[in-house]
């Protein structure tokens, strides 16, 4: 069995991470784990201490965002493989295990990332196509998927689904359950800590294809992302999620796209301004 660190980046959700740890803890096989704890709060944090022997917490006086805390626990790690997995997620039995032996068994993958379900059981977009044109109208997100998700656009996008039920190429995979070797990881230099939160798992998959590696999908492991739907909509995720979306577009467009990036910069501010105002309030936020 190759060591696997499991990684953990919570930002005041201790009461989700709870039922993650004792899903990591309970794991056939043993995992290091790793918790970096955003403007970390002791009160909670030593309950949970004695709850969950064996877990290394790196605790934080700030929040530094979700790339930069990867790259932290990543310095502390001494598996093969890092397991990165949301604080409000519950790992399926296996899941860690099954991923590193998909990577084992194929050299070309640096980065394979598993099912993701809701708590009703529907799939999340978890793999995805590289954004380009048709990601503004048929993203995950985006009204045409929610309404219609089985439209030609969207299958494009977003490469889950009941369909899909063996382990595929894909462009990205989300963060929220990804199993990166740690080779890979090393030689792009990790996460890019300039990334907040968002979009800093598709930039870290597109380095790694520039770099010889691929991603796959791999559907017959799983997590349950108790979170996924309530986090996005706070306003700090929104403002986040925007900013991290023009800052991937700048590094990955071409000479024209550079040219065109006020424009860029332009309709992400209405997008954003019209998503704040069409957002539920007192929404919660679950990640950092």
């Amino acid at each position: 069995m190759t060591s696997i660190s499991a990684i953990v980046v919570n930002y005041r959700a201790y009461e989700e991470l709870d039922a993650c740890l004792t899903s990591l803890r309970d794991q056939p096989d043993p995992l290091e784990i790793l918790v970096v704890d955003q403007e970390s709060d002791a009160a909670e944090v030593g309950p949970r201490k004695a709850r969950h022997p064996g877990v290394l917490w790196l605790a934080q006086a700030e929040n530094s965002g979700f790339a930069a805390g990867v790259n932290l626990a990543a310095r502390h790690a001494t598996g093969s493989y890092l397991f990165l997995v949301n604080p409000d997620s519950v790992v399926d039995a296996g899941t860690p295990k099954a991923l590193a032996e998909w990577l084992a068994a194929h050299d070309e993958v640096g980065v394979a990332g598993s099912l993701v379900r809701d708590t009703d059981g529907s799939i999340q977009g978890s793999a995805r196509r590289f954004p380009d044109l048709s990601t503004v109208i048929a993203g995950r997100s985006a009204w045409l998927t929610r309404r219609f998700p089985s439209n030609a656009l969207s299958r494009r996008n977003v490469l889950t689904g009941a369909s899909v039920c063996e382990p595929t190429t894909v462009d990205w995979v989300s963060g929220a359950s990804m199993m990166i070797r740690r080779e890979a990881f090393d030689q792009a230099g990790g996460f890019d800590a300039r990334y907040f939160l968002y979009w800093e798992d598709a930039d870290l998959c597109r380095r790694l294809k520039s770099l010889g590696w691929t991603t796959a999908y791999v559907p017959a492991a799983g997590v349950t992302h108790h979170g996924g739907r309530s986090s996005r909509g706070s306003a700090r995720a929104l403002i986040a999620f925007h900013k991290s979306a023009f800052r991937y577009f700048v590094t990955h467009t071409g000479a024209v796209g550079r040219i065109a990036s006020p424009l860029a910069a332009l309709a992400l501010a209405i997008r954003l301004g019209v998503k704040l105002l069409l957002r539920e309030p007192g929404r919660r936020e679950v990640a950092p």
